[in-house]
This record gives C-alpha cells, sequence and structure tokens, in this order.
C-alpha cells in the first residue's frame, strides 16, 4: 500500500511530507544541515524531496512561529514525543517466518501484557525471552497494551502522541519486528492495543497546524476527533493507515480498538467501518483479526455475514463477563458491580450463553439503558477474562484477586473462562498467580502530574481506596516499577502447581473445545439458575453439547438443570446426588 505520510526513501534520497493546511509556510530541519522550505500544494500538504536523505536521517518541521515538531507519522523518536523523528526503512528487515499467515479465530487464547512491566527489561527484545513459557501454558496470541510514542518514562500507553511510533524506551522498531517474528516463529500470534478516541494532553502537535479536532463532538477527553467535519479526509486517512500500517508492515495479526463508543462520526460510512473495511482489504489471506472495547454495548459491529464470516469486528471485550465472575469469587458489589450483584448465578449464566448481561435494560450505575440484543452472535464474537488492565488498574491499590481471595475461588472461576466457547484472555503473570499490583501510572511534567492526580480521585470517587490520603501517586516511579513482573515466583512450588492448572485446561480447550467452535451461530447458547447454581449448555459443531454446571459460592448447594447423558470433560469439587460442593464447576460434552 502507498502511505499518504511519512517519508518516502528511494535508493538515494528520501521525500518528506507534512499535511499542515493552516499554514502556508512549512521548513524541512533536518540535523546538522540549514532548514529547508518545503513546496506547498493547494491541498495543505508540504513536500521536499533531499538527495541524501535516508534511513537514520534526523528531521523536523518548523512551523511559521518557530517550533520545531516532530513528524506526526514518525516511525521513530530516539529522544521522545519533543525531539527529532528518524527515518526508518522498515522494509530493511529480514523476516524469517515469511510462511505465516495467523491463526483462525477459534484457537485463539489471549494474553494481554504491558511491555514496559513484562520484564525486569521493560523491552520489545526481552519479552522474546517469555515466549516459550507462554507457548508451554497454551497462550496462542499476545495482546500488547498501546505502545505509540508518549511523553517520559512510563505510561500505559493510553497518552500516545506519535500513533506510528513505538515508544523508545521500548526499543526500535526493527525490535518490535523481531518480537512479532518470534511468536510467529512459534505459532504466536501478536495483537496491539491502539487508541483512535483521542491524543494524550502532551507531545501532541497537530492542532497546531492541522484541524484535528472539532467542536461538534465531545469525548471524556475535551472535543472529539475531526472525523467528519471540513477538512476530516485527511484525518481520517491518518488513523486507518496507521491501523493498515501496523497489519501490514509490522505484520500484526490483530488490533484491539480502544473505547470505540467515544469515536464520533457522523459520514455515511463511520469511521469503524471504512477501518475495518480497509484493513481486512490490505490483510490478503492472512487471518486478521479486528477486536473492540466499547462501553454502549453496541452488537451491530460484531454481525456475521450469512455464511458465517466476519465483515467488521471480530470480538468484544466482555466486562459483563468479568464483572460477574469477579463479584463471584470476591464477594464485591460497590460501584458498577453493584449492577450485576442481584441475581447473580442468572446473569453469569446469562452472560456466558448470550454474551452481554444488559441488552437495552436500565442500568442504575450508568443511569442509562445499555446494550444491544446479543444472543443472535456466536460465543466467540466476545472474549471473557477474569482480569486485565482496567480492572486491576482502576483499584485504589491496583491489587490483584490473588492477594485477597481464597485460591478456590479464583480457580473456579478461571475454570469457567478458560473453557467456555468465548475467547479467553489471561493478564500477564495470571498463570502462576502472580502478587504484583499493576496500578496506573504516567510521566508527565508537574503540572499535568497533579491534574493526573486529582482526575484519578474524582474520576473514581465512587469505588473504594480513591478517598485514602496515601493513595498510590500514579506519577511516581515506584508506581511503575511495583508492576514489574517478578518472573521467579514462576518457579515456586505454588507457581508451578498453578501453572499446571491452567496448562491443563488450555490443553483441554485445544484438544476437545477449540474444534468444535468453528462455524458455531448465534443462539447456540441457553441457560438456566438455581439459587447458587448455573447451568449453561451450548450447541456446537457436529450437534455436539457443551454443558457446564457450577456452583460459584462458598456452601453446598443443588444443582440446577443437570446434562445427564454428557460424557465429563473436566471437575473441579464433587457433585454428591445433586448436590454441588462449594466452589464446584463441571464441564460435560454430549
Amino acid at each position: 500500500m502507498d502511505f499518504s505520510f511519512g517519508p518516502v526513501l528511494s535508493p538515494d534520497a528520501a521525500l518528506f511530507r507534512l499535511w499542515a493546511p493552516l499554514h502556508e509556510e512549512i521548513m524541512l530541519v533536518i540535523d546538522g544541515e540549514p532548514p529547508r522550505r518545503m513546496e506547498r500544494s493547494a491541498d495543505g500538504w508540504h513536500r521536499l524531496r533531499v538527495d541524501g536523505a535516508g534511513a537514520g536521517t534526523r528531521y523536523r518541521f518548523r512551523l511559521p512561529d518557530g517550533l520545531d515538531v516532530p513528524d506526526p507519522a514518525s516511525r521513530h523518536q530516539p529522544e521522545d514525543v519533543h525531539g527529532p523523528s528518524e527515518v526508518i526503512d522498515l522494509a530493511a528487515y529480514d523476516w524469517t517466518s515469511t510462511a505465516w499467515t495467523g491463526r483462525p479465530w477459534e484457537e485463539v487464547v489471549l494474553y494481554e501484557l504491558h511491555i514496559g512491566t513484562f520484564t525486569q527489561e521493560g523491552t520489545f527484545r526481552a519479552a522474546i525471552d517469555k515466549l516459550d513459557g507462554l507457548k508451554e501454558v497454551g497462550v496462542t496470541a499476545i495482546q500488547i497494551m498501546p505502545i505509540s510514542d508518549f511523553p517520559g518514562g512510563y505510561n500505559w500507553g493510553y497518552d500516545g502522541v506519535l500513533p506510528y511510533a513505538a515508544d523508545n524506551s521500548y526499543g526500535r522498531p526493527e525490535d518490535l519486528m523481531a518480537l512479532v517474528d518470534a511468536a510467529h516463529q512459534r505459532g504466536i500470534c501478536v495483537f496491539l492495543d491502539v487508541v483512535y478516541n483521542h491524543f494524550g494532553p502532551d507531545g501532541n502537535y497537530l492542532p497546531l497546524y492541522a484541524p484535528l479536532f472539532t467542536e461538534n463532538h465531545k469525548t471524556p477527553w475535551g472535543n472529539g476527533i475531526n472525523y467528519d467535519g471540513d477538512n476530516s479526509k485527511p484525518v481520517r486517512d491518518f488513523v486507518i493507515e496507521n491501523a493498515v500500517s501496523w497489519i501490514t508492515e509490522f505484520r500484526i495479526d490483530g488490533l484491539r480498538l480502544d473505547a470505540v463508543h467515544a469515536i464520533k462520526d457522523n459520514n455515511g460510512e463511520h469511521l469503524l467501518v471504512e477501518l475495518a473495511r480497509r484493513v481486512r482489504e490490505s490483510a490478503g489471506n492472512r487471518h486478521v483479526h479486528l477486536v473492540v472495547e466499547n462501553e454502549d454495548n453496541d452488537s451491530d459491529l460484531l454481525t456475521r455475514n450469512a455464511d458465517g464470516s466476519v465483515p467488521l469486528y471480530t470480538a468484544q471485550w466482555n466486562d459483563d463477563i468479568h464483572h460477574v465472575l469477579h463479584i463471584a469469587a470476591t464477594g464485591e458489589t460497590f460501584g458498577y458491580y453493584a449492577d450485576y450483584a442481584e441475581d447473580r448465578p442468572e446473569k453469569t449464566a446469562r452472560a456466558l450463553a448470550e454474551g452481554f448481561v444488559f441488552q437495552g435494560e436500565h442500568m442504575p450505575y450508568r443511569g442509562e439503558a445499555r446494550g444491544k440484543p446479543s444472543a443472535c452472535l456466536p460465543p466467540t464474537a466476545f472474549i471473557s477474562f477474569i482480569q486485565n488492565h482496567d480492572q486491576i488498574g482502576n483499584r485504589a491499590l491496583g491489587d490483584r484477586m490473588i492477594v485477597s481471595q481464597p485460591l478456590e475461588a479464583i480457580k473456579a472461576v478461571a475454570a469457567v473462562y478458560l473453557l467456555a466457547p468465548q475467547i479467553p484472555m489471561l493478564f500477564m503473570g495470571e498463570e502462576w498467580g502472580a502478587r504484583e499490583p499493576f496500578p496506573y501510572f504516567c510521566d508527565f511534567n508537574e503540572e499535568l502530574n497533579e491534574k493526573v492526580r486529582k482526575g484519578r480521585r474524582e474520576e473514581l470517587s465512587r469505588l473504594p481506596g480513591f478517598d485514602a490520603e496515601d493513595l498510590m501517586d500514579p506519577t511516581a516511579k515506584d508506581t511503575f516499577s511495583s508492576g514489574t513482573l517478578d518472573w521467579s515466583q514462576r518457579e515456586t512450588p505454588e507457581g508451578r502447581a498453578l501453572l499446571d492448572f491452567y496448562r491443563a485446561l488450555l490443553t483441554l480447550r485445544r484438544e476437545r473445545i477449540a474444534p468444535l467452535l468453528k462455524g458455531v451461530g448465534g443462539g447456540s447458547g441457553r441457560f438456566d439458575a438455581k439459587g447458587e447454581t448455573l447451568s449453561v449448555t451450548w450447541t456446537l459443531a457436529g450437534n455436539r453439547r457443551l454443558t457446564l454446571a457450577a456452583n460459584l459460592s462458598d456452601t453446598p448447594a443443588s444443582l440446577a438443570s443437570p446434562d445427564e447423558n454428557g460424557a465429563v470433560l473436566y471437575a473441579l469439587g464433587t457433585l454428591e446426588g445433586s448436590q454441588l460442593s462449594p466452589w464446584s464447576v463441571r464441564w460435560t460434552l454430549a
């Protein structure tokens, strides 16, 4: 694909380009050379071909007021977001996994990780050394939290301002390519979390020379991105080509689009539709999967074609499944969990069978109705989990469940989501019971840091602990460092025992359940609940019936709707007569 943004390399020169319609004159500043005036065209593009420029050249653009800014499509920022951009020849990387075409969606077991805290080194290269361990436990896809260049030394990644450039603290572009290459050699897909609903508060120079924002739409971060107003086409192309770049130039296997409910667009073809279409066109015959996070639970984005193929988005992170399983394991009913506490076994069964718990019903915590019908979708349209970066990081202490909850409860909810027909997602370290917190962290200037501290308290004030005087400082380096995984704990007796538990479940999933997921359509699940127990049955490929019976409580309970004809695939706890012991999970296949 020919990209609109960033330098174009030829054997002996580089063509530099910047869309800056708000200015008549832009100067190109190459390190060590006098500034050069760029040639402006009527559509607001400024271009200049420079002989002798190429890979390694560092450059900036100078605005009429004398401010030097990086290339918004920079592929590498060796001196962070305020420094010069470096020309990168992405075609120079020598790929070894050339035959890789990805994995079918039903084979995917996701593993969310943050590059900066996944290893002590916090780099792409260091992450390669951990891939064999992930493969051993049954992970088939890593999902990397956002890497677009952000200001400072550490960040969750959702404050990126240069979406084409991986943050330099993680390594160079070829280091990311090496990680993708190494993952593919091991049969592991690589997904990337991308943010197209806002830009971070520090280092975003685009509004100084282009109409990036619009007052027609409001978001939690301020004015919305201009996807549908005057001069919006280059803005749309900027983010869509970014998505295509990750898929084609870096050979990423899938994207997770952050908070798509905050992407506002009144065009005829919504940005999300155009992005999905163009990404899929660029992927050719590869298996490429697109995932959304969507607070609105808009099932329309997940529709299937008549033949079961995916025209838009493959799946959505399903917070509903997380919430009901979290309440079961912890008993916590504060904040947004309160809407899921009443009739929790029935809500759990509905989430597993149909996807969303709320499919248009009113939610008191939100103060409005939420969701659209989802039973018409296959179970693989939903991604289930018991932990992720948000659900841990939005706690006052960033603490994981295992720190405060009994192991039998955690194993019970894990045995539910790891074997259910939805696509499971682990959070880094979960498989060995990592006890490190994962708090929110960022590194801005002091003025912005203070706004973050105050904003976190206000935004999450309805959750416990955010009024404490000793609340963790999200801008402190110690807060960031506290989230770094201690891989030595993986080799302790407790760590190995939990690893064996996860490995056994994921092996069972790979061998007995995943082969039955291909081609499964909507309406495949039916559910029942009785007291503290729940029962869900899915009709899968070959008319096989997969049934879950579970007692996700600490007291014995009578079984709901037993499936007496199924052969037991897996059992945790005991069944005596019709009584399930506490924290019992029973999977059968008929």
